[in-house]
């Protein structure tokens, strides 16, 4: 059913529209589409990124070290641009070690976190001269003989898995049986026998959880992340140098989610960076983040190719799908499928909306970008955005499934 109206302002709230289409990075998506030769295609708007950062530069604590996680989207050219705006990257594989050394960032401000690295992997990172947040005791091991082998001293900060975990979080990363890092209470033991090992201490690496939108709950994290590390210095070989506590703020996807406040969550930082000063007086406080910098500053534009009405529902076809954007299908974690914020974006000035499901190509149900969504009519040629798709878009789909061709990813 057709109806003439305007849509809902969460939809449009905060976009640029020029002559009724969407606007990224001060061009039209119809233009940047033309450009492109054709979808679907990944937008990356550099604007978004640098203001976000300067939004949070403004409001956490000049002391706090701020770091780009590449996971959340390791193109080199977004990787490259967020070199110049941020204090360090954090890694999660040997590919990424090589786009964060590409980028030019100094080997020095960049860590390694992650389960299960292999010893080629641990081999390249103590070459480069970076810092390993080590995740269990055979790592360590590993490294030790690495060490001896080679005759150096790597760089080791010790990922704890805290006896806390972030409330709200969309991903909980402690609190329980982990397989990321060495079990809060294992740790004294691993630091006493240290002092025996070829590594150079550095410090610790507390992360209790991912994609929240409550201030208070991440201040409370942060806080039990300093208490942790202050009774685990105790143990120490050396005095802790830097202080990683993770990120977990998030961004909202969702109908009802409110965007976070970054000048609350940096009230608490700035109270936790004075504290720190007296019990952990070396320490550089490092605070990682990766879809919090690059998550709206992406786009997922794909196009039209079909209108179809199947028993009174209007089904979009396009050439985009869960094959590009896993998240926007609902298949990335998501208990209950709840719709990504999806626009028609050559129709932002359109009166005439309508209830209609977006899909993509795929010989599956769960091919569904947009599920009984109010959205402009629209018809073949027209371009579906979705929006929020800056972070774990392109590199945590299945590209290859069905064997259609991958996006391209754009920076504008």
């Amino acid at each position: 059913m057709r109806h003439s109206a305007s849509l809902p302002h969460a939809a449009i709230d905060g976009l640029d529209i020029r002559d009724g289409q969407l606007l990224i990075g001060g061009r039209k998506v119809g233009d940047i589409h033309a450009a492109a030769g054709r979808s679907p295609l990944y937008v990356y708007d550099t604007a978004r990124m640098t203001r976000r950062v300067a939004e949070l530069r403004e409001a956490l604590p000049q002391s706090l070290h701020l770091h780009y996680a590449i996971k959340a989207n390791p193109l080199p050219a977004v990787v490259k641009h967020f070199a110049g705006l941020v204090d360090g990257f954090d890694v999660a594989s040997a590919g990424e070690l090589q786009v964060a050394l590409a980028a030019g960032m100094a080997p020095g401000r960049i860590s390694f976190a992650g389960p299960g690295k292999s010893e080629d992997e641990l081999f390249r990172a103590v070459r480069a001269g970076i810092t390993i947040h080590v995740e269990s005791e055979r790592e360590l091991g590993l490294l030790a003989a690495m060490a001896r082998r080679e005759g150096c001293r790597p760089a080791v900060a010790l990922r704890v898995n805290p006896d806390f975990q972030l409330k709200t979080a969309g991903m909980k990363m402690g609190g329980g049986a982990a397989p990321f890092g060495i079990d809060a209470e294992r740790i004294p033991a691993v630091l006493r026998g240290i002092n025996s090992l070829p590594v150079d201490f550095h410090g610790f690496h507390i992360f209790a959880g991912s994609q929240n939108l409550s201030a208070s709950a991440i201040c409370e994290a942060q806080e039990l992340s300093v208490a942790l590390a202050e009774r685990l210095a105790a143990d120490a070989p050396a005095p802790v140098r830097v202080l990683n506590i993770g990120g977990g703020l998030g961004i909202p996807y969702f109908p009802g989610e409110q965007p976070l406040d970054p000048r609350s969550v940096g009230a608490g930082l700035e109270r936790l960076a004075a504290r720190c000063r007296t019990t952990l007086p070396q320490a550089q406080l490092v605070i990682e983040l990766g879809r919090y910098l690059v998550g709206e500053a992406g786009f997922y534009v794909c196009q039209v190719v079909d209108r179809k009405v199947s028993r009174g529902r209007v089904f979009l076809v396009t050439d985009g799908g869960l094959h590009h954007h896993l998240a926007a299908s609902g298949n990335f974690g998501q208990v209950i499928r709840k719709n990504y914020p999806v626009v028609i974006g050559t129709r932002m000035a359109q009166s005439e909306i309508e209830v209609a499901s977006v899909v993509g190509p795929l010989c599956t149900p769960l091919d569904l970008l947009a599920d009984g969504m109010l959205l402009p009519v629209a018809a073949p040629g027209d371009l579906v955005v979705v929006l929020q798709s800056g972070a774990y878009g392109y590199s945590a789909s299945p590209l290859g499934f069905l064997s259609h061709p991958p996006p391209q990813q754009i920076v504008v």
